[in-house]
């Protein structure tokens, strides 16, 4: 990747981790003039094939030995050099800021970030010492941006988009173009007090932050440069839980880039630690406070043989404990004359500078990247991973728009962890598609590949090389696919225009598509075309006043020059500008496009006011766009609109500003960005358009394009994420009259379109709904065009896939029901998000509509014309009450109805199906109809049969209206008290003839009041207690009528509800037993009469002993006839057991007792024999109750004797007890 004018090789093997790399070989030879001059020396080569800095001219002569020498020989260049600088260049000891570079700064600055320092000495024989020292102050980076870039995850304002389009799988980041790493920056310096405001929480934890922080309080001492490297201490506070610590610092550097560090502090991450920030801005801010040396080797050739001899022993003795063994080691190697060190010419010299083949490129630590990318993949999107992720993502883009080639290197080693993670081969072998958040990762990272292919001063090599690794991964089975599990009908990028003939082919039949084949076929692509060409580099490019044949299609009709490629190609190629540091390149792309996109709106405009009369007579119409803007890989339109929208975009008022960039200390404050209208630069007549409203107007072009709905799930899910985001990102664009008109006119030419729009007046059946994007336009166009506004949401509600059947002139699918999911292959997986946003948009129309009598009409009408969901229709309603009803105001009596409207069709639509939510609608409709009055209330209780069921109707509709809290809610006067009862007594009887099962009992007590009325009622219960009615409810309405006063009609209940019931001998515990007491009770109490008739029922109906035996023992208690009956005389006798009834139901409990003990005795066990010899004191007391009952008893127990004798234990314990 060019940087620079330098190039390097990207999948170089690794260096070890930690090692600074090989050092060049130095020495020093004597020629006879006896001055000291520098000559290249042959030596290892460092690592890497980097071409070197051979991208610029001829060097500029830096012979003389003097500054005024090296000036005068600098020609040309030298003054290019100082030209090209630019302002402040001279902050490095030349004088105050305010004088003039002189041109030996000018030249070395210009060298020093280009050239290594061995091509300085082989170009020259002899360097002046003042020349090689300004060289070696130059050498060191001068702009602080790269230091924070390297130094923290949180980019600058400009990359602060990235990581939120990273889940569209889109472009994103980008802005003003920096300085690109090998050009000029501005000058080095402190920046004054007041442009470092105070950071925001979030700020003060990043590397940067706390490198400057411990700069300012003066923590960085001992600070040396020597040659090409810089050595310093950094001293950490003591804090509360931490002793203060001093750690060393040592930075290499070479060509503005600092090439390796390392720091005491044994800090393993991918960014430099704040140590090493701190020192390298301390010699970026306080260079004359520097201690500066030339190379080691120089100094070691000025010393003669006692010097050199002395210097090396003491430096052993200093670090004997240390250096020993390897001093040792090499003087045994160098007395050795066939030793391989004696065989090279020199020695290295880590203070020399790089080396013409070592390649020129930030110090970035591949084995930490590698690591953390690892980790972060294997949490598997928790912990805050894919932010992280998202992070390094926006890391990679920061890069590449600083032109700093570790860009795409970082990305390589990225890609090269994803490819490596485990869970792809798991995702294959078990067929389940990749997780949602690892998804949006993988999208984010083949967009980036493609802004790295399209790099526009990329080299063809460089090239080839991604090419091979991209099919490398591409071709591997885990390697995921484009658009997940399914097959991909989108065109190839470099000739989709030309491959519609192609749309129908067998699915089987098309190409693999893996998220790296847009990169691949990217790479296809080039920047040669001289049409471009001009594009690009000129704001004035406009057609000719002669046009060549052919020419006429490259310029519309104003001039202005059109770029006639696939759209999101065109866009892919707009972020590559953007994303490389070319901003205004970008601009200049995107009017381009824009123009053609409007060009080609008006012409498809044109060609459907032809066709129109017959696509509305068919209803129907085909598709013109072959793949879909929003939700595309490559994100076409979120990358034209952060383009033209960053042009506008003002500075954030807390930002650092640090050496001509912005760093955002609050990016975790969700302030919106504020935007200026800045005009489009344009070689034409003045066209009175900003970039702002470019932005407005393709944007709405893009989401009001109509497209088919892709196939499978991710690729619909994208659909709607996308979708969402670019809204986002329109809601932060205040509307003023400008874009307003820019709105209103898009609106009207999408509604105006045909099938270029999916607001036109016919669409396919499977277009994309849009119904997010209608509930933006409504929004936005209500204030200032509400009738365009109304005609263009009400056009949006419809959802043609769920209609009835499909239009006359759509016979490619199968009719189905409406509501039910297309059977079709593929399915519409985000249907019901879809609905919810059609439900959305509807309850937007409803709340603006309040008090609008004629627009709630219409909208009403499209809503039940449009949505089949009875729970969205629900939502609807209870939105519409919610409005109409504020609790600090009067009701809207308007929309009131619409919300009583609403919740009577989902009424009817959930009548005859299971809804779980069923009871809360009847309850919520009556609470409407009760806030909307008593006339609704009435025609509600009239029409229940077509709205409720039975049961419904008298539980919950009727109850509710009939109760004390209705009548005080609504203020009733007696008739209208009076209407709304015999409205519910209706009902009710009408309930119970229908259901009375369920709803006698509520329609008894509906009609308490009304004579007539209950009769009716309890003759209905009468009529169905012989057919359809169980005991339980029997025993239910008598127990009621007990309750009311009618003891007659309870027993009469009573009686019938035992003619249903059936008790076992051996159901003692039967939920039943309390109503047969009761109903015993009832009949003891009205009377010997009432008891005798129940007896027998009894009789029948019961055969548990217990169960019998209570009822014969309250029978005997009291004297029957206590209700005291009006007319009926009281005899106050206790009954016998001897006479009738309670004679029948003595003998009927006897041989209960004695049919149980048989049965029980069958399997009994030794645990139950206890039990059973209490069963047998209870039978016994019951035999006491006859006359003869003591000789009944003792027969049935010398029987039992007899028949059980082999059960000899139970039998003892039988004698022991009853003899």
């Amino acid at each position: 990747m060019a940087e620079g004018g330098e190039g390097e090789e990207l999948l170089r093997p690794p260096l070890p981790a930690g090692a600074p790399g090989p050092k060049r070989l130095c020495s020093r030879t004597c020629p006879a003039g006896g001055t000291g001059a520098v000559h290249p020396r042959p030596g290892a080569a460092g690592v890497g094939a980097g071409p070197g800095a051979g991208a610029s001219g001829a060097p500029p002569a830096l012979a003389g030995c003097c500054p005024a020498a090296a000036a005068g020989t600098a020609g040309a260049a030298g003054t290019a050099a100082a030209a090209a600088a630019g302002p402040g260049g001279g902050g490095g000891g030349a004088g105050s800021l305010l004088q003039p570079e002189s041109l030996l700064d000018a030249a070395a600055k210009r060298v020093a970030g280009s050239w290594a320092f061995e091509r300085v000495e082989g170009r020259f024989q002899r360097i002046p010492e003042p020349v090689q020292r300004r060289i070696v102050y130059w050498s060191f980076p001068r702009s602080e941006r790269q230091i924070c870039m390297y130094s923290s995850f949180q980019p600058g304002r400009a990359a602060a988009a990235s990581p939120a389009s990273a889940a569209a799988g889109g472009p994103s980041a980008a802005a003003a173009a920096p300085a690109p790493a090998g050009e000029e920056s501005p000058a080095a310096g402190p920046p004054p007090p007041a442009a470092a405001p105070a950071a925001a929480p979030q700020g003060e934890g990043l590397p940067f932050r706390r490198g400057i922080r411990l700069l300012e309080t003066g923590a960085v001492d001992n600070v040396l440069q020597v040659g090409f490297h810089l050595s310093g201490t950094v001293t950490e506070p003591a804090t509360a839980t931490e002793p203060e610590m001093t750690y060393k610092v040592a930075i290499s550097f070479d060509r503005c880039k600092i090439t390796s560090v390392t720091c005491g502090c044994g800090n393993k991450d991918i960014f430099y630690c704040a140590h090493v920030v701190a020192l390298s801005l301390y010699r970026i801010r306080k260079p004359d406070q520097v201690k500066l040396r030339l190379p080691i080797s120089e100094t070691l050739f000025q010393m003669n043989r006692d010097q050199l001899q002395k210097f090396v022993q003491y430096l052993i003795t200093a670090h004997h404990t240390e250096v020993l063994p390897t001093a040792q080691k090499l003087a045994d190697e160098i007395l050795s004359s066939n030793s391989e060190i004696n065989q090279v010419h020199g020695a290295p010299d880590p203070t020399a500078g790089a080396s013409i083949d070592d390649e020129n490129c930030w110090h970035l630590d591949e084995e930490q990247v590698r690591e953390q990318v690892k980790m972060f993949l294997s949490q598997g999107g928790y912990y805050g991973s894919g932010k992280q992720l998202n992070s390094m993502f926006a890391k990679v883009r920061e890069m590449l728009r600083m032109r700093d080639s570790n860009g795409a290197r970082m990305l390589t080693l990225i890609t090269e962890q994803f490819m490596a993670d485990p869970r792809l081969s798991l995702w294959r072998q078990q067929g389940t598609g990749i997780t949602e958040k690892c998804r949006q990762l993988w999208d984010e990272l083949g967009a980036l590949w493609v802004c790295v292919v399209l790099n526009p001063h990329c080299k063809l090599e460089e090239k080839s090389c991604w090419l091979r690794q991209l099919r490398k991964w591409g071709e591997m089975d885990v390697c995921p696919l484009e658009d997940g599990n399914y097959g991909n009908e989108l065109p190839n990028i470099t000739n989709a225009l030309t491959q519609s003939s192609g749309h129908s082919q067998d699915s089987l039949a098309r190409p693999r598509r893996t998220v790296f084949t847009r990169a691949i076929e990217g790479c296809d692509l080039h920047w040669q075309d001289s049409h471009l060409q001009r594009i690009i580099s000129s704001d004035f490019y406009v057609s000719p006043s002669y046009q060549r044949e052919g020419e006429s299609l490259l310029f519309n009709s104003q001039g202005q020059p059109l770029w006639l490629e696939h759209v999101p190609t065109a866009c892919a190629r707009v972020d590559a500008l953007r994303s490389h540091g070319y901003p205004r390149e970008a601009l200049r792309l995107t009017v381009a496009i824009i123009n053609t996109l409007r060009l080609q709106q008006q012409r498809q405009l044109e060609i459907y006011k032809h066709q129109k009369k017959e696509l509305l007579q068919r209803g129907a119409t085909t598709i013109t766009n072959l793949e879909g803007w929003v939700g595309h890989p490559l994100n076409p339109i979120g990358c034209l609109f952060l383009t033209l929208t960053e042009a506008c975009r003002l500075e954030e008022e807390n930002c650092l500003e640090i050496s001509g960039f912005s760093l955002c200390l609050d990016a975790g404050d969700s302030k919106p960005p504020v935007y200026q209208h800045v005009p489009v630069a344009t070689g034409s007549q003045d066209s009175g358009e900003s970039y702002l409203s470019l932005a407005l107007e393709v944007a709405l072009m893009g989401m009001g394009q109509q497209r088919v709905m892709p196939e499978g799930l991710y690729a619909q899910d994208k659909v709607c994420r996308n979708e969402e985001q670019i809204i986002a990102r329109l809601q932060d664009l205040e509307l003023d009259p400008v874009l307003v008109q820019t709105l209103r006119k898009q609106c009207i030419l999408l509604l105006e379109g045909g099938p270029f729009s999916g607001l036109g007046e016919v669409i396919h059946r499977e277009s994309v709904p849009m119904h997010t994007f209608a509930k933006y336009l409504f929004s936005a166009l209500l204030p200032h065009d509400a009738d365009l506004a109304y005609k263009l949401a009400l056009r949006a509600m419809r959802l043609p896939v769920l209609e009835t059947t499909a239009p006359s002139g759509d016979v490619t699918h199968p009719h189905h029901l409406v509501s039910v999911v297309p059977s079709r292959y593929p399915r519409w997986f985000t249907l019901g998000h879809l609905e919810s946003q059609q439900c959305e948009l509807a309850s937007t129309m409803l709340t603006a509509a309040k008090g609008d009598m004629l627009r709630l009409r219409t909208v009403l009408e499209a809503i039940q014309k449009n949505i089949h969901s009875s729970s969205l229709i629900f939502k609807l309603a209870q939105d519409a009450f919610k409005i109409a009803t504020p609790a600090d105001s009067n009701s809207d009596t308007t929309l009131l109805n619409v919300a009583l409207e609403l919740g009577l069709q989902v009424m009817r639509m959930t009548l005859s199906t299971l809804n779980w939510r069923r009871r809360e609608m009847v309850r919520w409709l009556v609470t409407c109809a009760t806030e909307v009055g008593v006339r609704a209330l009435v025609s509600i209780l009239q029409s229940w049969y077509s709205l409720f069921t039975p049961t419904e109707a008298t539980s919950i509709v009727a109850a509710t209206v009939m109760s004390h809290n209705t009548i005080l809610r609504l203020s009733l006067d007696y008739p209208q008290r009076e209407e709304l009862a015999s409205c519910a007594r209706t009902l009710a009887l009408q309930c119970a003839m229908k259901d009375p099962q369920n709803c006698a009992l509520s329609a008894l007590t509906l009609c308490e009041k009304d004579h007539i009325a209950f009769e009716t009622a309890y003759q209905i219960v009468i009529d169905a207690a012989s057919t359809g009615m169980t005991y339980t409810q029997l025993f239910t309405i008598a127990r009621y009528m007990e309750h009311r006063g009618y003891p007659l009609r309870a027993f009469k209940l009573a009686s019938l509800a035992m003619t249903h019931l059936n008790l076992a001998y051996n159901q003692d515990t039967h939920p039943a037993i309390n109503d047969v007491l009761w109903a015993c009770a009832l009949s003891h109490s009205l009377g010997k009469n009432e008891l005798a008739a129940i007896i027998p029922l009894v009789v029948k109906s019961v055969h548990c002993a217990t169960v019998l035996s209570d009822i014969l023992r309250r029978c005997t208690m009291t004297a029957p006839g206590l209700a005291g009956i009006p007319g009926r005389r009281n005899s106050g006798k206790l009954m016998s057991t001897d006479k009738a009834p309670l004679r029948q139901l003595l003998d009927a409990t006897i041989s209960a007792y004695i049919n149980t003990t048989h049965s029980r005795l069958t399997h009994i066990s030794p645990r139950h024999y206890g039990e059973f010899i209490e069963f047998l004191s209870k039978a016994r007391e019951t035999f006491l109750l006859a006359q003869d009952g003591h000789i009944q008893f003792a027969q049935f127990i010398d029987n039992l004797k007899q028949i059980y004798k082999g059960k000899k234990k139970l039998m003892l314990l039988v004698r022991e007890r009853f003899g």
